[in-house]
């Protein structure tokens, strides 16, 4: 076995909900895609970074693609494709508990033809039973020229070693790209309204889908305190009825999201937070291109 070090590009794949943020997050062994059980919760391409003695794997997360509804939604398919055609391994997860369906063949079908290596990654099997998951591997193997078939769960962490051995094999031989103690690339305060998103996103059920967006004015060390960061930041909306039921009567809601927020926040920062959250109406952003431009998309 060659003891060349290997370094590269990973981006999995997958219809919505079929795991690709939790099993990022497992890899990485921090919080740094935000999950939800909703499609369309990934918005950013993040980047995770897996150290290992004789690799370096850098995981790229995007939106899953899907039928664009809005001129969002037509970015983020534009930034998918984008990002699958620079990796050099992309793995395509389906869930175990799930049967291969119309959207797993369509996306088959759309990285069929890239220079990247292509291995399927069977998510959730903790979920199913052995037999069960033997039939899911038959079906996920008919689905295209896989290099490998990996069934993992991201929550039990069966398996994720395996995965990361499979990955690391298909990398280029390369130096390092990123330093020893980096493990994402993601600016803080990106990360941090992606926190504040997934805190608002929470509970709201169908009342909101993607109407919410966060963007973070001021982030900034308090005078008084140093060891106190403070964090201005707006909620977005599209309509004055969905400001409502993010703010929740008398308030309520809004301080929820606050606290939930708060407590990943000071997770990721390693530090005290004080935070201050706003809930504002851009009308339509998701289709207006200059709401979006300042909403950061």
């Amino acid at each position: 076995m060659s003891s060349e070090f290997r370094a590269g590009f990973v981006c999995f794949v997958g219809r919505p909900n079929a795991g690709k943020s939790t099993l990022m997050n497992a890899l990485v062994g921090q919080k740094i895609a935000i999950t939800s059980s909703r499609p369309q919760t990934t918005r950013h391409v993040v980047r995770g970074v897996l150290h290992r003695p004789d690799a370096q794997v850098v995981l790229v997360d995007t939106p899953g693609l899907h039928k664009p509804r809005t001129l969002l939604g037509q970015r983020l398919n534009d930034l998918v494709r984008e990002t699958w055609s620079e990796v050099d391994v992309i793995g395509l997860c389906i869930p175990a508990d799930d049967r291969v369906g119309p959207g797993d063949r369509f996306i088959a079908g759309e990285i069929a033809s890239l220079r990247a290596a292509l291995i399927a990654v069977v998510t959730k099997t903790d979920l199913v039973s052995p037999g069960r998951l033997a039939e899911q591997l038959l079906a996920v193997s008919r689905l295209g020229d896989f290099a490998d078939i990996v069934p993992v769960s991201a929550v039990t962490g069966d398996q994720l070693d395996v995965l990361v051995d499979v990955l690391a094999r298909h990398l280029p031989p390369s130096p390092q790209l990123y330093p020893d103690d980096m493990i994402t690339d993601e600016p803080e305060q990106v990360m941090v309204a992606e926190l504040i998103r997934e805190a608002a996103l929470e509970g709201v059920r169908d009342e909101l889908p993607h109407s919410i967006a966060v963007v973070v004015e001021e982030m900034f060390p308090a005078e008084e305190r140093p060891d106190l960061t403070k964090i201005y930041a707006n909620i977005y909306v599209e309509r004055p009825s969905q400001k409502a039921i993010v703010i929740g009567a008398g308030g309520a809601r809004l301080r929820d999201v606050g606290t939930r927020a708060r407590a990943g926040i000071e997770a990721l920062l390693g530090r005290r937070v004080y935070l201050d959250l706003h809930v504002r109406v851009a009308k339509e952003w998701q289709r207006d291109p200059r709401q979006l431009r300042k909403l950061g998309f």
